[in-house]
Order: C-alpha cells, then sequence, then structure tokens
C-alpha cells in the first residue's frame, strides 16, 4: 500500500478510471453482439457510436475503432442493410460563384 499521499490519490484515481473504462468496453461489446444479433440501421448506428466513444476515450485505439467501423459496414451491406440518413454522409450541392471583374477607378 502507497505510503505517500500523493500516491494514495493516484490509486482512487486509478480505481475510478478502470471502472469507467470497463463500463465503456461492455457497452461498447454489447452494441456490436446486438448489432450482429440482428442487423438494422438503428443497431449499426448504435455501434459506430460506442466504437467512436471507445476510440474517444481511449479505451481502444484509433485504428482498431476505424478497423472494426469498416467491419460492421461491411457485415451490414452484406446482409442487406441500408444505411440510415444520419449514418450516410450528407453532401451539400457546389454552389458556382461567378467571378466579377474588378471595376477600374475612372480617372479625373
Amino acid at each position: 500500500m502507497p505510503i505517500i499521499k500523493s500516491a494514495k490519490k493516484r490509486v482512487k484515481v486509478a480505481k475510478k478510471a478502470t471502472i469507467r473504462n470497463a463500463k465503456t468496453k461492455r457497452n461498447l461489446k454489447s452494441a456490436l453482439k446486438v448489432f450482429r444479433s440482428g442487423l438494422t440501421p438503428k443497431s449499426l448506428r448504435d455501434a459506430q457510436s460506442s466504437i467512436d466513444k471507445a476510440a474517444k476515450k481511449n479505451v481502444i485505439h484509433k485504428n482498431k475503432a476505424s478497423r472494426l467501423k469498416k467491419r460492421a459496414a461491411a457485415q451490414a451491406k452484406a446482409g442487406g442493410v441500408k444505411p440510415s440518413k444520419s449514418v450516410a454522409k450528407k453532401v451539400a450541392p457546389k454552389k458556382t460563384v461567378k467571378k466579377v471583374a474588378p471595376k477600374k477607378a475612372s480617372k479625373k
């Protein structure tokens, strides 16, 4: 057991972080399990959301998160699930801007 006050605090903080990380991992695993059991757009969205949250909190590496999302999307596509509007990226149409020639200053 630590003797120094700061070391005691680190033990408390580490314990809290361990509990928080375990909860995040549990949510991630359950969301992936739900997705695999029934392929629906909502379960895909929830799974990708939980993957992003776990990566944001550094529970899993960002490359692993990317790989998991890619696999989930591939499974959904193979299962015939069409991504919902919130999952698919919306691309705004590009607006064409007319270039206006600068006006010449009149000499007086």
